[in-house]
């Protein structure tokens, strides 16, 4: 579980350093990898990652008139899936200029230009207005965060009544054999992958302890009430290499 209780040192991977210091190192892999994380995705996950965020927008059913904000949405594949709905809208907001200017670039070569709207800004501090939005998303960014609690609790803000807080992370193995396995590959293909793909072995080493620190399903659930959510449930995939966690704004 990530250790965030302290006032003078959070988790960075499997580092300890000051609070302060965890964003600017984030942003420094995020700028780094920004132009090749579609495909890192999609050549760690061999594609299923695809399949989670279908999942996720199932689980979200998008209607006409909603808008979505979608957290640490840089590259702009949840908000895409989204607009799929006739009449929907979305915000993407990520912390990161780099990851924006890449999904941003994708989204005009795709031929849209209407109906999403590019925020940078901090999960901790959203530049959102409060009870604005239909649903809010976060998809594999969470862990990311410095004050995941602080997070939560601005994704509730911004959330009308009656909205929807989904949350798809890596999390937590539930089955031991496929759990060795998956250390083996997170601490030892993983990492080599990323050197030869997106020319950073230290970025996608961090990524494997940074899931491994993160707070497991049941933590992740109790943090979510904690902050305000209502019906929170969540829900394995892959035998829980990740979750998808939800919660309404009643």
């Amino acid at each position: 579980m990530s250790e965030q209780n302290t006032d003078n040192a959070t988790d960075f991977g499997y580092a300890r350093v000051p609070p302060a210091e965890k964003a600017r190192l984030v942003r420094a892999i995020f700028e780094k990898v920004a132009p090749r994380y579609d495909l890192m995705n999609d050549l760690m996950s061999g594609g299923v990652h695809r399949l989670w965020k279908r999942e996720l927008i199932h689980r979200l059913n998008p209607r006409s008139g909603q808008l979505l904000l979608d957290v640490a949405g840089g590259t702009g594949d949840i908000a895409e899936r989204f607009l799929a709905t006739p009449g929907t809208a979305a915000i993407v907001c990520d912390i990161n200029p780099a990851m924006i200017v890449v999904g941003r670039d994708r989204a005009l070569d795709r031929g849209r230009v209407q109906g999403i709207a590019w925020v940078c800004g901090d999960a901790e501090a959203l530049p959102i207005a409060s009870h604005s939005v239909d649903a809010v998303t976060i998809a594999f960014g969470l862990r990311n965060v410095t004050h995941i609690d602080r997070a939560l609790a601005e994704m509730r803000r911004v959330l009308k009544p009656g909205g929807r807080f989904l949350c798809l992370e890596f999390s937590h193995v539930s089955l031991p054999i496929l759990a060795r396995l998956y250390d083996l590959y997170s601490f030892s293909a993983l990492p080599a992958l990323g050197a030869i793909v997106a020319g950073d072995r230290g970025a996608y080493l961090y990524l494997a302890e940074s899931i491994r620190r993160f707070p497991d399903q049941q933590a992740l659930a109790g943090l979510m009430e904690a902050a305000g959510f209502d019906r929170v449930a969540f829900r394995n995939l892959s035998g829980g290499i990740a979750a998808l966690h939800s919660g309404w704004r009643l």
